[in-house]
This record gives structure tokens, sequence and C-alpha cells, in this order.
């Protein structure tokens, strides 16, 4: 008896592949089939004669295998198969191939991926700015990894810092706790709040749970509201504050390709943008600031052709990019800011501050707690050894939303916090058994719905 593998679908006339492959094959995840194969395979499970084997030849052994090779996915965390490295396992992956050494395609991996720091430049250190009341903006949730660069900006580099926060309806009590402390010792920081109308926010909502089961919408609303601010005061940088897993991730979800890391270095991309914008009369970009106005218009406009033509694409911010447009008054001074700007060269520039560079080598999540909430008024999550995202209520919604439809076969985005916490617990950020406890305890991998979706559908059904 053959049967088609465990997270191979049939899909149109290709076969497609939900998990993480071995380093090999790692996204080679689509096969395509001839009308023969396809007719033989919707007919699986079932026997196979030595014709019908030779018409699937190269397709046997592992998309078409026999009982004994056949794969199941877990349903729990206590049925999962661990990477012998990592925490990485196949009830958070589904589909986590690994290889003779039981190690996960992001361990097997590890060498050649150690240079993808950022999608956007790094920059560590800045000048004063001589046009500007402000030296950076950072976008501030009060979370750990906002905290830490707003940290590291006023206090550690003594810059002017315009934090930038939007006001969520589903903010934890620590991060407003952790705002209003960090509004009392950081003297260096001026502090901008915007909120959304309740009656725009939800019809966002509404069509973004349509789409991803899930309301995130963070931080991409967030620069839509804040970019025209960034215009207005001239500030030179926008300073992102992801942890390395989370830049990482977008490499091993197939949303990056190696080149989107070391783009910003390239002198022979950069300069034929520059030609570009002479030969239309615009100034030409310095560092960063071909990010910026990427990111902008993405949000403003949509999805650029050429980057999906180009099979790397970002289902969360597509998702997120869909839901906005529900509400366009609220891209117009977006639209104007993206406009003015391109023009005057007035570009904020989207920069990166290496976490891992400024702590010494290792971001590591419990020696930076102690200095956030020793030098900012930081409050921690009552899960006080929580890693991943402490400013959010419904964070294990998202969570719960994007690992249910992957396990369902009905996206083919991997849960980010599963990436996340892998790679975390693999670069030694976070220690295998830290890593353990919060995938048992504060994370939504569940296979039943969890508690906390009922606060995001609560605010969506008023």
């Amino acid at each position: 008896m053959y049967y088609l593998q465990n997270r191979w679908k049939i899909e149109g006339n290709k076969l497609k592949y939900y998990g993480l492959r071995n380093k090999p094959v790692m996204f080679k995840n689509v096969v395509k089939l001839n009308k023969k194969q396809l007719s033989i395979i919707k007919r699986l499970p079932c026997e196979l004669d030595c014709s019908e084997l030779k018409i699937l030849s190269n397709l046997v052994g592992v998309q078409i295998v026999d009982a004994e090779h056949k794969r199941t996915t877990p349903q729990s965390l206590d049925e999962a198969a661990f990477c012998s490295n990592c925490i990485a396992n196949d009830y958070i992956i589904p589909g986590l191939e690994f290889d003779e050494n039981s190690l996960c395609p992001m361990c097997q991996t590890e060498a050649e991926t150690k240079h993808l720091k950022s999608v956007v430049p790094i920059k560590n250190t800045f000048k004063k700015s001589k046009k500007s009341r402000f030296d950076v903006a950072v976008f501030y949730t009060g979370g750990k990894d906002s905290a830490y660069l707003l940290y590291y900006l006023s206090k550690v580099l003594d810059l002017k810092v315009l934090a930038l926060t939007w006001e969520i309806p589903y903010m934890s009590d620590c991060a407003a706790k952790s705002i209003a402390g960090a509004k009392k010792t950081l003297q260096n920081v001026e502090f901008i709040t915007r909120k959304v109308a309740d009656s725009d926010l939800k019809k966002i909502y509404r069509h973004l749970y349509s789409l991803a089961d899930n309301t995130c919408a963070c931080p991409s609303l967030a620069y839509v509201l804040f970019y025209p601010e960034l215009v207005a005061n001239k500030v030179p940088y926008f300073v992102a504050g992801n942890e390395p897993a989370q830049l990482t991730g977008l490499y091993y979800n197939h949303m990056a390709p190696k080149m989107a890391y070391t783009f910003g270095n390239n002198k022979a991309l950069n300069l034929l943008i520059n030609i570009g914008r002479i030969l239309t009369l615009h100034p030409p970009l310095k560092k960063g600031q071909f990010h910026t106005l990427a990111t902008m218009k993405q949000l403003a406009y949509g999805d650029n052709p050429i980057k999906n033509l180009s099979g790397y694409t970002n289902p969360l911010v597509h998702n997120v990019v869909e839901a906005i447009h529900q509400v366009h008054e609220l891209l117009k001074p977006l639209k104007r800011a993206i406009r003015t700007s391109s023009w005057s060269g007035n570009i904020p520039a989207f920069v990166q501050v290496d976490f891992n560079d400024i702590c010494g080598g290792v971001y590591d999540w419990k020696q930076i707690k102690n200095t956030i909430i020793e030098e900012c008024g930081w409050v921690p999550p009552d899960e006080y050894d929580k890693g991943l995202h402490t400013s959010c209520k419904i964070e294990k919604c998202k969570e719960y939303s994007q690992f249910k439809r992957f396990y369902d076969m009905k996206s083919d985005m991997i849960p980010f916090s599963a990436i996340e916490i892998s790679l975390a617990s693999r670069d030694k950020a976070l220690p295998r058994e830290a890593a353990l406890a919060e995938l048992r305890s504060a994370l939504g991998f569940s296979m039943e719905e969890i508690p906390e979706c009922a606060i995001m559908k609560e605010y969506i059904e008023k």
C-alpha cells in the first residue's frame, strides 16, 4: 500500500510541502506533476503496479511512501521529536525534518546563516543631528526589545530620541506600566502616543481576522500613523529593535532571500537605483532610505509586482496591508509624506541596531531584562521567564492562529514564534530548559482555542 507522505498536499497540478525540510532541499517545497502522476496520486492510498511506480519514479521514497515510512504529525508537545541541539520540534513546526544526527534544518545551516543579521542596514552608532531636534526615532511598545533599544540609544549613546507608541486596545498591563516607567527615568526621550479611532480600527481588525484568524497589525499600522511625524520633524534615522532571532527567522520562513540581508551594502545595486532617481530629478538615497521608502510604499500602495514574482512574499504583511486599505482616509497622510520626502530627500533612514553586537556577542534575554528593569523602570510580565513578545495581551492569539493554520495546512507560513524560540535556543540567547518551559506555559501552541482569543473577539464584535 502506498501513501502520499505526511505534510505533502495536492494543490492544482502540484504537490506542496507544509514544513521545513533538511538542508539540501530546505526550500524545495513544490513539485510539478504531469497528468498521469496527478491521476495516480489522487487515488492514494492504494496499491500500485510496476507501470504506475515507474510513472511516479521521481517521487517514490520522498513524496510517495509505503506504510512503514509514512510519518505522522504529533498532537502534543509530549509526542514531539526534538532537535538534538535546539528546542525546535515537529509539534510547533509540523513537517520539521531532521538529519542523521537529529539536527533540524536551522541547526544544519547555522554556520552559513550567521551573516544573515538584518534585511535593513545595521547601524550601532549615530551622530548628533544638526537638522532635527531628534537624533533618532523608535517604535516603542513597552516590550522587552523596544525597551532595551530605548535604553541603549538614550542612555548608552546619549542621543535625543523620539519614542512613538501606538496605543493598541490589547496593550498588556505590564507594557503600560513600563511606558510610564520609561517616561520617568529616560531624560533624553520625547514620547508621542497615537490612537486609531475604534470605528476605523475595528473595520481593519475585522477584515484582518477574516484573512488570518487574528488581528495582529503591529508594527505596520504604527508605521502608517507615524511616518508623517518623522518626515515633519526631519528625523534622520528610524531605528528598529528586533531581536536577532526575529530577523533570521524571515529567511527560514522563505520570506527574505540571502541577498536581502546584504542589499544595503551592494554598491552596484544602490548606484543603479540612484541613477534612476537622478534621471527623474529626485535626490540620491542614502543607506537605509531605500528600505524606508519600500516599506512605506508597500503599506500605502500594496505589494510590488516584482516582489510577488520573486517567490518571496510575506503573507503576514500582505494581510495587514489589505486590511489597512479598508480605511483609505488613514493612508492619505502617509501618501503625502512619501511624496514630499521622496522629492526632498528628507527620508528617515530605516536601520537596525545589532543587539548581539551591542551586548558583547549574545543578546541574553535574562541579562537584558535585569538591565532594563534597573535603568528604564521596565515591568516584566507575570510570566517572568517569558522571552518572546512581552507587550501584548493577545500575542498568544497570533501564535495560536499561525500554528493552527500551518498545522491544518491552510497557510504555508511557519509560526513566527516557533522559529524565533528555536533560533534563540540554538544561538544560546535562551537556555534550552527555559525555552521548553516557555513552550509549555507562555506560548499559544495549542490544538484547542486558547482563552486569550476571547479578548480579541470581544473587541471586534462589539
